[in-house]
């Protein structure tokens, strides 16, 4: 049997696709024209876009897993046996294929802040 051969549709060639501009959201030449005072000055009086302070800065710095498990002096085997983390997650974590949740960075912070505590915690009962 000859296999079956599928009709393509052509279009002539002499039909050329012409698009319209897109309509342009931003003036540019406005902007580039801008000096980098008039630039801050306008960033600066956009209520939706304030500058951050030191204190709101701290509290959204997220724990990095690798600063975390270096400052312990533990490899990634030591820290993900000693505080129940998935190995593969931990490295996931580490090299940023995968952000850790917010109850993953609650646990990491918590590390962080009192390790021995955390370890504790998670011995077996005697």
């Amino acid at each position: 049997m000859k296999p079956r051969q599928q009709k393509v549709a052509r279009t002539p060639m002499k039909q050329k696709v012409t698009r319209k501009p897109a309509a342009m959201k931003h003036n540019w030449r406005k902007f580039d024209g801008l000096r980098e005072t008039d630039i801050l000055k306008a960033a600066r009086s956009d209520p939706d876009a304030q500058p951050l302070n030191d204190a709101q800065l701290k509290r959204m710095k997220r724990p990095n897993p690798k600063v975390v498990r270096q400052a312990l002096g533990l490899s990634q085997e030591e820290f993900a046996e000693r505080f129940k983390i998935p190995i593969g997650t931990l490295r996931d974590w580490e090299q940023g294929r995968v952000e850790p949740d917010q109850a993953a960075r609650a646990y990491l912070m918590v590390i962080a802040r009192n390790p021995k505590a955390v370890r504790e915690a998670l011995e077996p009962a005697a």
